[in-house]
């Protein structure tokens, strides 16, 4: 894609958010934030115990364009992924996603939404192994 193509992109997450809004049945819900800038994110993550798939991520937050158009996609891109590959996944992959040329100079405003995710996924599975019998 183009530069402008992916600033069109985020403007678009941005003005038109996909899966934004609390669930009532999350499996796990996560907040996280950049202090320094003012971003803010919450999760509503839902997961296949079973499968320890992503099946539903819905969010909420605020902040600069570039931390919400960036939940958005995380909220669209990581539905169906499992916890294993959301841990594994390097925040290369969505920095190259957003347009490293874009995002360049906040990288930590465009991996909020998938430092976030990462939280959720570990709080998920610590819930897990404290309810599971030994």
């Amino acid at each position: 894609m183009e530069h402008q193509d992916y600033v069109d992109l985020l403007i678009d997450h941005y003005e038109n958010p996909r899966n934004q809004g609390p669930v009532d049945n999350a499996s796990v819900v996560m907040s996280g934030g950049n202090p320094s800038c003012g971003d803010v994110v919450t999760l509503y993550v839902t997961a296949d115990a079973v499968s320890e798939r992503i099946t539903d991520i819905h969010f909420e937050g605020d902040g600069c364009t570039i931390s919400q158009a960036g939940a958005s996609l995380i909220s669209e891109e990581m539905v169906g992924k499992t916890m294993s590959e959301i841990e594994q996944m390097s925040y290369d992959v969505v920095v190259a996603f957003m347009g490293r040329d874009v995002v360049a100079a906040l990288p930590r405003c465009a991996t909020l939404g998938l430092s976030t995710l990462k939280s959720a996924v570990k709080k998920y599975k610590g819930t897990l192994l404290q309810v599971m019998p030994e």
